[in-house]
């Protein structure tokens, strides 16, 4: 599934075309994705200009004039591809329509902005603007690892005397948004840390260190845009390239990166979840 880097360069993909523009038509080709579409959704959405384009989490938020945001999520094989801006960064010819394309965005200046979605994942709304803090979607979500808001300070706190393992306390999108499950492996082999490591036993020290670390990969995957696995796609269709760069994740039998380690990656299983880590360096 899509973490915080993918959709942050979703979101940097669509705004050229979908900020200060209006939709001038949206088709909605089925019923539901993973909940049922908001009532009368083409309609709430056609004629409307898109004021801002945000993120929160893993949701790409699209402001609009009507005072409404429409909310976003890829799941598991989303796709917001753009094609036909001729105002744009995207010059090439629209696609024909393929069967899984459920939502079309029809945007002022003649661009196409489809959402395809083979397992159906995915999700959308629309809420207030004004009070999206409220909206169920978003109202636990912790704050933004990017942000001022998560700091060493707030991290140990959140921590103190957790029992959980440190890899289940920072998939939890109530301490820390946006994170999953190839960023912590990632994070958490650069900072040496064992995944199974209760979370509340970590020294102040050690959990402080997480938070540059968090940001420094979070940063490099947005550089590289993303990591694409089965069904990620930036928004002009190409793929991701951070996978190339994984230092843990994926890499069960292979030789540990960190200098004079000399150990192997390996794989075991956290909450149904595979993680990969090193048991010679993360301690």
């Amino acid at each position: 599934m899509p973490e915080l880097p993918e959709v942050e360069t979703v979101r940097r993909g669509l705004a050229p075309s979908m900020e200060g523009r209006v939709i001038t038509r949206a088709d909605v080709n089925r019923p539901d994705l993973r909940w049922p579409f908001p009532d009368r959704m083409a309609d709430r959405l056609t004629g409307a200009r898109v004021t801002a384009l945000r993120r929160r989490s893993k949701y790409v938020l699209a402001d609009l004039d009507t005072g409404e945001t429409l909310i976003i999520h890829l799941g598991m094989s989303g796709r917001m591809t753009v094609s036909g801006d001729p105002l744009g960064q995207f010059h090439h010819e629209h696609p024909a329509p393929e069967k899984h394309d459920h939502v079309v965005f029809h945007m002022e200046g003649g661009a196409r902005i489809t959402f395809n979605d083979p397992r159906r994942f995915g999700a959308m709304d629309l809420g207030p603007t004004a009070t999206l803090e409220d909206h169920w979607l978003i109202k636990t979500i912790g704050p933004e690892p990017l942000g001022n808001a998560f700091n060493e300070s707030y991290l140990v706190e959140k921590l103190r005397g957790k029992n959980a393992p440190i890899k289940t306390a920072l998939l939890d999108q109530r301490i820390v948004a946006g994170l999953g499950n190839i960023y912590v492996c990632e994070v958490l082999h650069r900072a040496g840390i064992n995944p199974k490591r209760k979370a509340g036993a970590l020294s102040k020290a050690r959990v402080a260190s997480l938070v540059p670390i968090v940001r420094d990969v979070l940063a490099e995957a947005i550089e590289a845009g993303g990591s694409s696995l089965r069904d990620y796609r930036q928004a002009d269709g190409e793929l991701g390239y951070f996978q190339h760069g994984f230092q843990a994740y994926d890499r069960e039998g292979h030789p540990c990166q960190t200098p004079d380690c000399g150990g192997t990656i390996a794989r075991i299983v956290q909450s149904g979840r595979s993680t990969f880590y090193c048991p010679k360096c993360q301690r």
